[in-house]
């Protein structure tokens, strides 16, 4: 399968040299000091699963460089959506599919006003992963998973052609039937962690340990499953206790990416994330006073600090 990365990020670093390393035909998109330095010294990845380095790479700033593919997985930060999905119409042919693997809520819709919506599946990335130097993707742990599906929830070909082209790189994978549901249950996990450790500049570890921030921790967890279920997405009833267990179950070092993005004084995710489910909370005459908190507290870093 001829595939194209937007762009070369943790997410879309990590899974793509993995397929790459497995013989399938990717080409990554990245700039500035990480794309040379992969087109000089290739992209390695540094990780609890197995480092590796991949030589001989295929990068490009420019989509038109690589032309049509097969399939895109699309995983740029969330305010470069429609750029980024303007940047790929070089690479997107008649039966190309395109995949966000995004956080949020709102990438097939996003993505859907740019592109053909007939062209756009479903995504789920679930990994802790980052860009650690030019050219070096740093994962956390061992979590590595990609779900992803037809927004219809039909089982299509072009789906089962991607599954095939996963099968042996070295990740966990599924082909889900309830792609809107399994982006809520991430959004469910993610938007309180990205919250939570952004706001207490601190891993998961401590926060899930200290009584009071436990409590803010559930408390996030608890509110934006309530924003979702008035949204009208199938939501199990146990889904916040699960998601509770899984976070007592991550590397205590685990951080967030937009904990890391403040740390770097880079702009966050703010906005689709906690802002979201504020947002929604709103609409629905839901109080997310958590998720408001996180959203008052880091405005003043959305857009990156000097």
């Amino acid at each position: 399968m001829r595939i194209a990365i937007m762009a070369t990020g943790g997410v879309g670093g990590y899974f793509g040299a993995r397929l790459a390393a497995a013989g399938q035909d990717v080409n990554f998109i990245a700039r500035g000091a990480h794309l040379e330095a992969i087109k000089s010294d290739g992209l390695r990845i540094e990780s609890d699963k197995g480092d590796l380095t991949l030589t001989d790479v295929s990068a490009s700033d420019n989509p038109a460089d690589i032309g049509p593919v097969d399939l895109v997985m699309f995983a740029v930060k969330l305010w470069d959506t429609e750029t980024a999905a303007e940047m790929c119409k070089p690479m997107i042919g008649p039966d190309t599919l395109v995949l966000p693997f995004q956080n949020g809520v709102s990438s097939m819709d996003r993505l859907s006003t740019v592109l053909n919506p007939a062209q756009v599946g479903g995504g789920v990335a679930h990994i802790a992963a980052a860009i650690g130097a030019p050219g070096v993707i740093k994962h956390t742990g061992t979590m590595a998973r990609l779900t992803f599906g037809e927004r219809d929830g039909t089982v299509s070909p072009r789906m089962e052609a991607v599954a095939a082209a996963f099968e042996g790189a070295g990740f966990d994978f599924k082909l889900s039937d309830k792609i809107e549901r399994a982006i809520w249950e991430k959004f469910i996990f993610l938007s309180s962690l990205s919250g939570l450790t952004a706001l207490c500049r601190q891993p998961v570890g401590p926060i899930r340990e200290n009584p009071d921030s436990r409590v803010l921790f559930e408390a996030a967890i608890h509110e934006t499953a309530a924003v979702g279920r008035a949204e009208g997405v199938d939501i199990p009833e146990h889904m916040e206790e699960k998601t509770i267990g899984f976070l007592d179950n991550l590397p205590p070092v685990m951080k967030a990416s937009m904990l890391h993005d403040l740390e770097g004084g880079r702009r966050l995710e703010l906005p689709w994330l906690s802002g979201e489910v504020v947002r929604l909370g709103r609409k629905h005459s839901i109080p997310t006073p958590v998720h408001a908190a996180v959203l008052g507290a880091l405005t003043f870093y959305a857009d990156g600090a000097a």
